[in-house]
């Protein structure tokens, strides 16, 4: 049996019902896609993630990745393979490839919807098939020439890497090191190592091209002299793509991790025994800003699969709740003789279960709502609409660090306290998928920036650089629903109030912000509290997008099937429950913010 149990009715609701989706189908970009030619799609992954793509699941974790350390391949096992091998067969590719290499054109929230059933029944298949991604970027950013290599990278279907981490940089990315040294050919050779590097290698794809900053020979310290680097591991035809000889990057070893074991998380050396030779992107020296570009796909993704993740655990959960007996009921636990229960009906599992419901519903929706937006600024920028794209832009840009900063803590965090909890000691074996998930999501926390980056990123860069526009637009559409009163109207004034609590803690921290510039030791009490700041924000979006739902579900259910009145009831109680277990945070990290006095950053090192 299959580990994964993908929710396709509630992704079909949070499309169509709360995000009203097909308005954008059928027309402009879209045009060759209606809603149930989406629905087709996505019922057919469905049916591959529950089957193929699950099915090595767990080998894949148990064998893991394998290095040859005398050839710096990477192999691995045959089952992953298989699965690998039906995602590119089913051509789902095209999802991520440019049309004009054939692509398929369709709205990031169906792309994303997508990608979370790959994501939670086997995420290491979505991140070794991201070279059709990286091939997009090599298209849009690349000259003509190097627009070939986006073909071959299609057409070939080779792998890509990201490679930015170095053993001394870590998250400092500007303090990199590996040297790009110009050569008379227009190449460059590169010279470094690289630690952290996701699906370095892989025994299924002919070649690699590894996305590479390094810093040009004579370019300044810094970010700002970094550049970005295709280089292949093996050099080619432009023309035909026919394989030449081995270029001088190599995979020198594999991390020993807690998870995702088999995605090949490499250490890579570059240029130490012969030239790494490399292509400079796009012929200009801009690397942060056009890494960026893959950057925030990868974010997108990271959240999406914790989320992914976390629904799927809750399923898990749920299914074992209601199978598994023990104990009596409580209101009558003192009488022996009673019969025995399964554990849903105990009132502890059920406050569990709702906070997985509510937590990978609402978070879902989170994740959606945020790939609405590109739809939005692909429509916008398709019509010319400048304004509107802007404005779009800066919402796709605040909502990033939430989905993946507030989406892998939640997750990581939930699985473990609640989905594996609900198991007993049941979840700590290997019996079942949970533990494996717990691991597994771990990771998330911590790639493409930790949760702290994601925190100082969502502060500083999309609240006090942007001028507070685009909190400020999506904090008047969230007050305008919580005024709208009607059903749910004690949550929605809950709402307002956290709204209210929530602009009091970022006046306080922009306040100590702008105090900083003359003390500069302020400075401490923003950065002790943006991760808080994070989660509040996380917190009311999903509460938002939650209550959104449970109105929608209140005007259907008069007329629902039974089988729509649960899952509608459902929703109803997963956005009452939520706002009045998690909201009243919200006013709590108010009164920590604005007593934040600073005095931990004083204590000496030697009192810790």
């Amino acid at each position: 049996m299959s580990h994964y149990i993908a929710n396709l009715r509630d992704i079909e609701f949070c499309l169509f019902d709360l995000l009203g989706r097909e308005k954008v189908m059928g027309t402009s970009l879209y045009a060759d896609l209606d809603r149930d030619t989406a629905m087709g799609m996505l019922e057919e992954m469905k049916r591959l993630c529950e089957n193929d793509l699950a099915a090595s699941f767990v080998e894949g974790d148990r064998v893991g990745a394998i290095l040859n350390k005398e050839t710096g391949n990477v192999t691995l096992p045959e089952s992953f393979k298989k699965s690998y091998k039906a995602y590119v067969d089913g051509e789902w590719w095209r999802v991520d490839a440019p049309v004009e290499l054939g692509g398929m054109k369709i709205p990031p929230s169906v792309r994303w919807a997508i990608a979370e059933m790959v994501l939670g029944s086997n995420p290491a298949i979505h991140i070794y098939a991201s070279g059709y991604a990286f091939a997009q970027v090599a298209y849009v950013l690349g000259t003509d020439e190097q627009k070939k290599i986006a073909k071959l990278m299609v057409d070939k279907h080779w792998g890509a890497t990201m490679q930015l981490t170095e053993p001394d940089a870590g998250s400092d990315v500007g303090a990199g090191r590996t040297k790009a040294v110009a050569q008379p050919d227009g190449t460059w050779h590169i010279t470094g190592t690289k630690r952290y590097i996701t699906s370095g290698d892989a025994d299924f794809y002919d070649n690699v091209v590894h996305f590479v900053l390094a810093r040009r020979e004579g370019g300044g310290p810094g970010t700002k002299g970094l550049s970005l680097f295709l280089i292949p591991k093996f050099m080619f035809d432009f023309e035909t793509g026919e394989m030449g000889k081995r270029n001088g990057v190599y995979v020198t070893a594999l991390e020993d991790k807690m998870g995702l074991n088999v995605s090949a998380t490499c250490e890579v050396n570059l240029g130490e025994h012969e030239p790494a030779v490399g292509y400079l992107l796009g012929e200009v020296h801009e690397g942060i800003a056009q890494m960026f570009k893959v950057i925030e796909f990868a974010r997108m993704m990271v959240g999406t699969k914790a989320i992914a993740t976390l629904s799927t655990g809750y399923q898990q959960a749920l299914a074992y709740a209601k199978e598994r007996v023990q104990g009596g009921d409580m209101k009558v636990m003192n009488d022996k003789a009673s019969p025995r229960v399964t554990i849903i009906k105990h009132p502890d599992v059920r406050r569990s279960l709702m906070v997985q419901k509510s937590y990978s519903e609402g978070m879902r929706a989170l994740v959606l709502y945020t790939a609405s937006i590109q739809d939005e600024i692909e429509l916008a920028e398709k019509a010319g609409d400048k304004e509107r794209s802007a404005d779009m832009i800066a919402l796709n840009d605040l909502l990033l660090p939430v989905v993946k900063g507030y989406g892998s803590e939640k997750s990581w965090t939930l699985l473990g306290t609640e989905s594996l909890q609900t198991f007993g000691g049941a979840g700590f074996t290997r019996d079942w998928p949970i533990e494996q998930y717990v691991r597994d999501a771990k990771i998330d926390t911590l790639y493409e920036g930790t949760t702290a980056i994601q925190g100082l990123d969502f502060f500083f860069r999309k609240i006090v650089k942007d001028g507070g526009r685009a909190i400020g637009l999506l904090g008047k559409e969230i007050a305008t629903f919580a005024k709208t009163g009607g059903s749910n109207a004690e949550e929605k004034t809950a709402l307002l109030k956290a709204l209210d609590d929530l602009n009091a803690i970022i006046a306080v921290l922009v306040g100590h912000a702008m105090e900083s510039q003359t003390d500069a030791v302020k400075i401490y009490k923003v950065g002790l509290n943006t991760s808080r700041c994070l989660m509040a924000v996380g917190d009311i979006i999903t509460s938002w997008l939650l209550l959104r739902q449970a109105d929608i579900a209140v005007e259907k259910l008069p007329t629902a099937t039974s089988k729509d009145k649960d899952f509608y009831t459902g929703k109803i109680a997963a956005a009452q429950f939520f706002v009045k277990n998690y909201l009243p945070h919200i006013t709590a990290d108010r009164k920590i913010v604005e007593a934040t006095d600073g005095s931990i950053m004083e204590l000496p090192e030697s009192a810790f």
